[in-house]
């Protein structure tokens, strides 16, 4: 019986591992410090999110295999934003609020960088711009690098092995 209770999940765990691991990613100071990103609670969710478009992004080329581990990945992500939440001393109420808040900017951010993805260079820098940089604006160097990266970092996803981000393990270029 007590085996059973604490029994850990390989995928729940490998979950765990590739979150941790995009959250790292989505922290690098660089992009606080070299590329404009706003150090702020917006600035930090909004460079998670883009993080999560990336993963999402790779695991959907295998959606039947990949749709209930990239759940939990979504699931664990606001399980985590809430947790955050409370520990910063938003009350109960404010908790919801702020969540649902957050919820519809993670589908707004992912659908604008989602449809901007195959009409170009421009389009995609327009998405950055409100998206990630929304609330402080950003030099063009900036989008540009930002962009680069994006599409450097989906091809360099695209190398990577569907069974190998499903075991957590997910390298990201530099």
């Amino acid at each position: 019986m007590f085996r059973k209770l604490f029994r850990r999940d390989r995928e729940s765990d490998a979950v765990h591992d590739l979150y941790a691991n995009l959250m790292s990613q989505a922290r690098k100071k660089e992009f606080y410090e070299n590329y404009s990103v706003p150090d702020s609670l917006d600035g930090r969710f909004d460079m998670i999110t883009l993080h999560m478009f990336l993963v999402l992004h790779r695991l959907k080329d295998d959606k039947e295999t990949t749709e209930t581990f990239s759940q939990k990945l979504f699931d664990l992500m606001f399980y985590d934003m809430d947790l955050s939440l409370r520990e910063m001393g938003v009350g109960d109420v404010g908790v919801g609020k702020r969540v649902k808040a957050m919820l519809q900017g993670f589908y707004g951010r992912l659908a604008a960088y989602e449809e901007a993805m195959p009409l170009g260079e421009e389009v995609l820098e327009n998405a950055l711009e409100r998206n990630l940089y929304g609330t402080t604006g950003a030099d063009k160097e900036s989008l540009q690098y930002m962009r680069k990266y994006i599409t450097r970092q989906i091809e360099h996803l695209k190398g990577q092995e569907i069974i190998q981000l499903m075991s957590g393990k997910i390298t990201f270029c530099p």
